[in-house]
């Protein structure tokens, strides 16, 4: 179903296109209402869900930039779903992690699409300007992204879009819904362009690696027609001509001249197969520095930014095809061999759990703490409100890689990696264990996959804190490297070099079962499936190797967590004893946590009252608990308690036979004997043993008596 309509209004010219988007929604293309003096500007509709995607770039370059300068930022409006943003300033601020990690999925997917040698500033905004709650906006955004390009003067070589592919009752669905989503086994966010995929990200519950391609073939298809759709809409609005640029000077004999003199030396350096970052670094700058002896300061004033590019080209080339001719890697290994790997549990005495996880030139200090329901994560954003109550965080500081970088917090790039760890990890860690659970992942050292080292740390640390996970998890980061006569190197654990002079960036995480995250960014075009295949074998075998030795540390789960651990009981209460646990103003609650040194959370949970009590010693929490059973239990008629008298009354006095719950002795029940008055026989804060009689038919409270525990005396025959 396709529809393409015009509108002519005044000052504006309205296109629209509409087109099956899978999963029995239309999707619809508008341009030319909003947002017109941005370079392309595209809404996309489907339901009551709009997304705006708005992109500018600059005429020129800034002068030294060699690169693409691309910034893409999501962001969800609160009034898209009707709601108010939280905190203090009410309004939009800086994206949450949510939103970053939106903007990454497109990012990823479209840099490589551009010119190599286009390097003016482009900005990409996408927001979510109307929302269903239904339709998740992360699988449009790449498709209006792309639209936004289509019909600017941009240049791009290749046009991508992203769709959402799930796995329902055994069913592959394209886009499937929030609600359709909590049923699925697979969740995964792939990007392409009509010939290749560009980008693979998502979580499975141990799929298979026949399953993840049949994923990707599946999305890739749903793809190749929105691609369709984006061409047919640009041409209806009328395409414009792709603007013409000139961002770089070249010197081609000077380029002939550094691959000349230098290539057979960087090769001889790269066949040194040295594992040491550092020296192989220091080698190969030495190559460069001997050619740049050659000429004088005032030339190298003019020609050192241009030298430095194309030895940075002779590396590439070198590298690449000695891995591709000989089979060789930079730091000895062969293609599928793992970097030697150590890991050591319980490092750190204090926290809850803690693992250091080394492979070669990459190392995670990984730690775990256990925390209560009050320390989850509130999720306020415009699409979701959740609580998380499993965390996972990412630290990479600049000393990891001897490099001096200020530290500024997370940026994208954390945000990224740690969340890739956190859906690796969320399939197997349990969800009743009644604790918030934070995962931090410190990098000391990287030279390759620091967010793989995060995951096999992760699951250490985990097991070293006595959380019961399913199965342990491994990850492992995969490298390609190919030609253009379709010669390929597949590469297992790429080093950071591999990483920035390959092909793809290939991250796969899985139990020994099956797969339970993947990423995937891919640099070049023409990826057959059948080298993807090759790859996710090869990947499997490097995997179950890593978690053979990772396991040497801790085979199994603590059966215990640590002494210093936070421990809790849970009871379930009627629902009508929430309010006298917590008291008047949370007064009695507030009491028992101070006086037991406890933290006791209280919820609704199908009609009754859930209460967990958490404190660091047990004979705490039993303590916190007897008072509550007090509270909540209801006593029996016929029953004996020791009760403490609280008040003393001319009719009598309340004695609190449980807690919380105090029953009147009335002056009659207190002796066989006449007594008139409690008063100087009985005094408050003494304990007494009563029995529970009943309760006064008029005013319904409990009564109890002393004198039928005591024997009742005998009285003499008047008549004798």
């Amino acid at each position: 179903m396709k529809h393409f309509t015009t509108h002519i209004n005044m000052s504006q010219t309205v296109t629209t296109h509409t087109f099956d988007g899978g999963n029995g929604h239309s999707i619809t293309l508008e341009t030319g209402k909003l947002a017109k003096q941005a370079d392309g500007s595209v809404v996309v509709k489907t339901g009551n869900t709009m997304i705006l995607a708005t992109v500018v770039s600059s005429k020129d370059a800034k002068p030294g930039v060699d690169f693409l300068p691309l910034t893409v930022d999501y962001q969800e409006k609160y009034a898209s779903t009707g709601r108010f943003p939280g905190g203090f300033l009410k309004r939009e601020t800086r994206l949450s992690d949510h939103e970053v990690l939106i903007s990454r999925i497109v990012d990823r997917a479209l840099r490589p699409q551009f010119p190599e040698d286009y390097h003016a500033d482009i900005q990409l905004m996408i927001q979510l300007i109307s929302s269903d709650k239904e339709t998740m906006p992360d699988a449009l955004v790449g498709l209006a992204a792309c639209a936004a390009i289509a019909v600017s003067d941009i240049p791009i070589n290749n046009l991508v879009s992203e769709v959402r592919v799930g796995k329902i009752d055994g069913k592959l669905v394209i886009n499937p819904t929030c609600s359709e989503l909590q049923h699925t086994t697979i969740d995964m966010i792939v990007a392409a362009n009509e010939k290749d995929i560009a980008m693979v990200e998502g979580e499975t519950l141990e799929i298979s690696e026949t399953e993840m391609l049949e994923a990707i073939q599946f999305a890739h298809d749903a793809i190749k027609k929105q691609i369709v759709a984006i061409k047919e809409f640009a041409a209806k609005a009328g395409a414009k001509a792709k603007r013409e640029y000139n961002h770089e000077t070249n010197d081609e004999t000077l380029k002939e001249k550094v691959f000349k003199e230098t290539y057979d030396k960087v090769y001889a350096v790269a066949k040194k197969r040295n594992p040491n970052k550092n020296q192989r670094k220091n080698d190969f700058k030495e190559v460069l520095e001997e050619f740049k002896k050659q000429y004088s300061e005032e030339e190298l004033a003019e020609k050192e930014g241009l030298i430095n590019k194309y030895y940075h080209e002779v590396e590439y080339v070198a590298v690449r095809r000695m891995a591709i001719d000989e089979k060789m890697r930079l730091d000895g290994r062969s293609t599928n061999q793992i970097r030697p790997i150590w890991a050591e549990v319980s490092y750190l005495p204090a926290p809850h759990g803690s693992a250091v996880f080394t492979r070669g030139e990459t190392q995670s200090l990984t730690t775990v703490t256990l925390g209560t329901p009050i320390d989850a994560q509130l999720i306020d954003g415009a699409f979701f409100q959740k609580e998380e109550k499993f965390i996972l965080h990412y630290n990479f500081p600049g000393f990891s890689t001897g490099e001096v970088k200020p530290n500024r917090g997370a940026g994208r790039r954390e945000i990224g990696h740690g969340n890739l760890a956190l859906r690796a990890l969320k399939p197997v860690v349990p969800t009743d264990t009644g604790y918030t659970i934070r995962v931090v992942s410190d990098i000391l050292e990287s030279n390759g996959s620091s967010s793989m080292a995060t995951v096999c740390a992760g699951t250490l640390a985990l097991m070293d804190a006595g959380i019961k996970i399913k199965k342990p998890v491994a990850g492992i980061a995969m490298g390609l490297i190919t030609d253009d006569k379709g010669n390929y190197s597949i590469l297992s654990d790429i080093l950071g070099d591999e990483d920035h002079l390959g092909d793809m960036d290939f991250k796969v995480c899985g139990t020994k079962e099956g797969i339970t995250a993947v990423q995937m960014d891919l640099k070049v075009n023409g990826l057959p499936f059948k080298v993807m295949a090759e790859a996710l074998e090869q990947a499997k075998q490097g995997r179950l190797h890593i978690m053979g030795e990772m396991l040497k540390a801790i085979s199994e789960t603590r059966e215990d967590y640590k002494p210093h651990a936070p421990r809790f009981e849970k009871i379930m209460i009627p629902s009508e004893f929430i309010g006298a646990v917590i008291g008047p103003g949370g007064k009695v609650i507030q009491e028992m946590q101070k006086t037991t040194n406890t933290t006791i959370v209280i919820s609704e949970v199908e009609d009754k009252g859930q209460v967990e009590i958490f404190g660091t010693n047990l004979n705490d929490v039993q303590a916190a608990l007897k008072r509550i059973k007090g509270i909540v239990a209801l006593p029996e008629v016929g029953e004996i308690y020791e009760g403490k008298i609280k008040s003393i009354m001319p009719y009598g006095a309340f004695v609190e036979i449980l807690p919380g719950k105090d029953a009147l002795l009335h002056v009659s029940e207190y002796d066989w004997k006449r007594t008139e008055t409690l008063e100087g026989i009985v005094k408050v804060g003494e304990i007494i043993q009563v029995k529970y009689i009943g309760d006064d038919p008029k005013t319904k409270k409990m009564k109890i008596s002393r004198k039928v525990l005591i024997e009742k005396p005998v009285t003499e025959n008047k008549e004798s």
